[in-house]
C-alpha cells in the first residue's frame, strides 16, 4: 500500500439531528443519539510539518469526501476486530489562517467499546494518524514532481534563503485512520533520513554516489507518494 501517514488529534464532537442523519447513512439501521459516541479528528493541514511536507488546500478539499465511510482502526491493524469507529463526515475548516482537514467519526456505545470511549473522553487516547495517497509531490524550489522524477533539492534544506518543502497535491485515495495508544517515539525520525538516501550531502559525494543516491531516493519516493501507475 502506497500510503502517507500524518499525525492527527482527537477532539470532542456533539451529536445533533444533522450529525445523526449523516451517521445513519453509514449504518444498516436507524441509530438513536444515545446509541453512538462521536468525536472529531483534527487531521492534516496546509502547514509545513516535521517531514518538510505540506498539503495544498486543493488536496485537503479533495481528500475530505474520500475519507467519508473509511474505518478508524487501532494501531494500523487491518482486521474486523480492530475496526473501532467509522468516519461519517469530513470537511476543511479554517482557523488562524490554517486550513485543516477535520474528520467526524462515530462508534456504537457497547460493552466492548466502553473502555475505548473512556480512554478518549479522559484524554488518554488522543493521538492518531491518517493514511492517504496523493498524485503529486511538488518541490517548492523548482516545481518538479517527485512522483515522476526526483530533483536535486532536498526537503528541509535552504536554497538561496528558501526552505525546500514538498507540496502534496492531488487527492488520490484515503485509506484509514488509526488510533495510537502508544505515540511514535522520536527515534522513528531515523526512517525519514533513510528515505532520502541517508544524511550525506549530495554536494559532498562523487558522481557515482550522487547517481546512486538519486536512484535510491526515487525508489523511496515512488513507495511513499504512489509512483506512476502502469
Amino acid at each position: 500500500m502506497n500510503e502517507i501517514l500524518k499525525a492527527a488529534v482527537v477532539q470532542q464532537q456533539a451529536v445533533g439531528p444533522e450529525e445523526l442523519a449523516l451517521i445513519n447513512k453509514q449504518s444498516l439501521r436507524e441509530l438513536a443519539a444515545d446509541e453512538v459516541f462521536t468525536f472529531r479528528l483534527a487531521a492534516c493541514d496546509d502547514q509545513v510539518d516535521r517531514d518538510h511536507e505540506r498539503f495544498t488546500l486543493a488536496a485537503l478539499e479533495g481528500l475530505a469526501p474520500l475519507f467519508v465511510g473509511r474505518p478508524v482502526l487501532m494501531d494500523h491493524k487491518w482486521s474486523a476486530g480492530t475496526q473501532t469507529a467509522r468516519i461519517y463526515a469530513a470537511g476543511v475548516e479554517e482557523a488562524d489562517s490554517v486550513h485543516r482537514l477535520v474528520l467526524r467519526c462515530y462508534m456504537p456505545r457497547t460493552e466492548q467499546t466502553a473502555s475505548t470511549i473512556t480512554a478518549i473522553e479522559s484524554g488518554i487516547l488522543r493521538e492518531c494518524s491518517v493514511g492517504c495517497a496523493v498524485e503529486r509531490a511538488l518541490c517548492s524550489i523548482c516545481g518538479a514532481d517527485q512522483v515522476q522524477a526526483c530533483c536535486q533539492h532536498w526537503p528541509g534544506r535552504e536554497y538561496d534563503g528558501r526552505l525546500c518543502v514538498m507540496e502534496l497535491d492531488g487527492a488520490k485515495d484515503a485509506y484509514e485512520v488509526s488510533l495510537l495508544p502508544v505515540p511514535a517515539q522520536p527515534g522513528a525520525g531515523i526512517v525519514k533520513s533513510k528515505r532520502y538516501g541517508g544524511q550525506e550531502s549530495p554536494e559532498d559525494a562523487g558522481d557515482d554516489e550522487v547517481f546512486q543516491l538519486a536512484a535510491a531516493r526515487q525508489e523511496q519516493e515512488n513507495m511513499r507518494y504512489g509512483g506512476t501507475e502502469l
